[in-house]
């Protein structure tokens, strides 16, 4: 009996010291294990979000004004709705996805998220507040009185970008696509300032750990690391320039039944981009349509950035500009110049080396002109003949620096945006796919025209600015500042561009000077831009038409037509403004008095005058020629008027020297 007694306590004890050895394993040696596992069962630990940076614009420091700045682009709070299908009984999911739909616009596959085995389903994104409180005051009486969990139904929070101007910029700035990335709840940018900046642009998500209990809410939860913002984005971009932009260029490509077209303004001094407008509009907000479509997705580049192309005649200018160069190369040398400005020359020749077989023509047949009357008439014999002797006496790599050199052609602006184009200029050590090289015997009388070398519309600013402000070449730029906004209250300036410059001289500003006055009998009566004299203030600037190259071969019926310019056009001018005007492909039709309305001229120089008064008045940029108004205008003086004078005079000579 006794050791029966022994035999059964001591098997009681060993059940005991093996439920306690199995208590210490669980309890302490497999804490952790079993912890994490419980954890996971009543919390959930979710992504905090972070606000991604601004974007904002600059409208200039005006008197009364506290802040410059104008947001284009920021974050706005919005919500994704959640179910817990596990938690809400069958015979309640109809209802709640009927009472849903009438404040979302759920759809139907929708349903099917019920029926999911999950603690987790998404049912709609982009919840705004609205939305979410008056699914709150429907859903928190509805749980109570059919016991449900209140936590069946839920929400989370995000940041969703927000356009307050529509797509004003959209090119430019872009966007990112709404799912963001799992784990990281980093967002993907689809291009734009969005993809250039994105390392500044995005913060540190943190981390909310939510309870998963039917007696708590998802509301009582903890923050267990906080989200750290991105930086801010200040833009050189004027909102109301652009605006006036992207109106003006929207209107000239319908009216001339174009395929597109864009603007680009920039400050002569400073490289400051105050404009980038393009037409057709990229709607960021509805980013999805644009990509999914493959007739669509062109419209989402910035063509004056990304595409190159070649010029036509407003390449003459710098061919003008080479030249006057030369003759200080000669005349240092103690050699006689290249040529006399002023002087006439036989523009008669049509035929030049290597182009017997496609002689060159003036649209305006005369005998002789001199540096002005070329430019007004847009002379290619006479811009040729100078690529003629620049060849001659200093040979075809000295004229090829040049285009590098001085104007930057053939090489990156590095403007802050991704997938710049560098555009092309010929080398003899490159060859074409045929075997050719891409310099050849033609090649330089080509180049005098714009033709055979490639640039984008963001070169040809650039290069025109050297022009304007007395012979530097800028460095353009989208940003003012990049700062940011510490959660202590703390600027950080990462990028600061307030101060731009020194820029290099490439040019020397007597040859600055005089290209841009022979420019300026461009926009008078008689140029081939008059229609871009900008009313009440001096201007300068040149019209071309270049033929498209298509299948291989240049198509005589499609063009890019371009107008490019400065305002005000005087050399003690404090902030001159650069504008390029370019129409891609508008239809090739002759107007009711016989003038090709496709040509730069008629297509995108009115285009110049609209934007560009419209830009100075909002600038607050005092008129420099009161009396400059068209003829009719009361306010129109001859006397006084700028250039009227010297273009009067240059007729007069022009009927001299060509009166047979």
């Amino acid at each position: 009996m006794k050791a029966r007694i022994v035999v059964t306590a001591c098997f009681i004890f060993s059940l005991f010291a093996l439920l306690i050895a199995h208590y210490f394993t669980l309890q302490i040696i497999q804490f952790s294990k079993w912890h994490l596992k419980a954890a996971g069962q009543h919390q959930i630990v979710v992504n905090e979000p972070f606000r991604r940076g601004a974007f904002y614009g600059y409208v200039g420091n005006q008197p009364g004004q506290q802040n410059p700045y104008r947001p284009l682009v920021f974050d706005v709070t919005k919500f994704h709705l959640f179910i817990d299908p596990l938690s809400i009984a069958s015979v309640y999911r109809e209802d709640i996805w009927n009472h849903l739909s009438k404040i979302l616009p759920l759809e139907v596959k929708s349903k099917a998220e019920f029926d999911k085995r999950s603690h987790s389903r998404c049912l709609w994104r982009w919840v705004n507040s609205e939305q979410k409180k008056q699914i709150l005051q429907w859903w928190q009486p509805y749980a109570k009185k059919h016991k449900i969990p209140s936590n069946a139904l839920y929400m989370l929070t995000d940041y969703q970008r927000c356009y307050p101007y529509g797509c004003l910029l959209g090119q430019t700035l872009h966007t990112i696509r709404d799912l963001k990335q799992e784990g990281t709840a980093l967002a993907l940018p689809t291009g734009g300032l969005e993809a250039f900046f994105n390392e500044y642009l995005k913060g540190q998500p943190g981390k909310r750990r939510l309870l998963r209990s039917p007696r708590n809410h998802l509301e009582l939860d903890q923050l267990v690391q906080i989200p750290e913002d991105g930086a801010d984005i200040y833009l050189t971009i004027h909102p109301v320039i652009q605006a006036i932009a992207e109106e003006e260029i929207t209107k000239a490509v319908e009216a001339s039944g174009a395929k597109g077209g864009w603007a680009v303004m920039m400050e002569a001094r400073t490289g400051n981009i105050l404009a980038l407008a393009q037409a057709p509009a990229f709607h960021p907000s509805s980013y999805a349509s644009y990509f999914n479509n493959p007739d669509m997705i062109e419209l989402t580049k910035v063509h004056a950035v990304m595409d190159a192309f070649e010029l036509g005649s407003i390449m003459k200018p710098i061919t003008i500009a080479i030249a006057l160069k030369g003759n200080q190369e000669l005349i240092a040398k103690n050699k006689p110049p290249l040529f006399d400005p002023y002087a006439k020359m036989d523009v008669s020749r049509s035929i030049f080396p290597g182009r017997a077989s496609k002689p060159l023509r003036d649209l305006v047949r005369c005998k002789f002109e001199n540096m002005a009357m070329a430019i007004q008439k847009s002379s290619n014999v006479y811009m040729a003949q100078l690529a003629d002797r620049i060849v001659q006496q200093l040979g075809d790599n000295w004229y090829r620096q040049m285009l590098i050199e001085c104007f930057g052609f053939g090489t990156l602006t590095h403007l802050e945006m991704p997938a710049e184009a560098m555009g092309l200029v010929p080398s003899k050590e490159r060859f074409h796919p045929n075997g050719a090289p891409e310099w050849s015997l033609p090649t330089p009388y080509s180049l005098s025209i714009g033709y055979n070398l490639l640039a984008t519309g963001m070169q040809m600013v650039r290069a025109y600015a050297v022009f304007a402000n007395g012979g530097y070449l800028v460095q353009p730029t989208l940003i003012r500042q990049v700062i940011h906004h510490h959660l202590d209250g703390r600027e950080e300036i990462l990028i600061d561009h307030t101060c731009p410059g020194p820029f290099p001289r490439v040019l020397d500003p007597e040859i600055a000077q005089t290209v841009l006055e022979a420019t300026k009998y461009t926009t008078k009566v008689g140029g081939t831009g008059h229609l871009a004299a900008v009313p009440g203030y001096t201007e300068a600037g040149k019209t071309g038409s270049a033929e498209k190259i298509i299948g291989g071969q240049y198509a005589h019926k499609t063009h890019i037509s371009s107008f490019i310019g400065v305002s005000p056009a005087r050399p003690d001018a404090s902030n001159p403004l650069v504008l390029l005007i370019s129409i891609d492909e508008p239809k090739p039709i002759l107007q009711e008095n016989g003038v090709k309305g496709y040509l730069g001229g008629r297509c995108a120089a009115p285009v110049f005058c609209a934007i560009m008064q419209r830009a100075l008045l909002c600038l607050g940029v005092p008129q420099d020629d009161p009396f400059g108004y068209p003829t009719k205008d009361p306010r129109y003086d001859p006397d006084k008027a700028d250039w009227v004078r010297e273009v009067n005079e240059l007729k007069r000579l022009f009927g001299e020297w060509n009166t047979k």
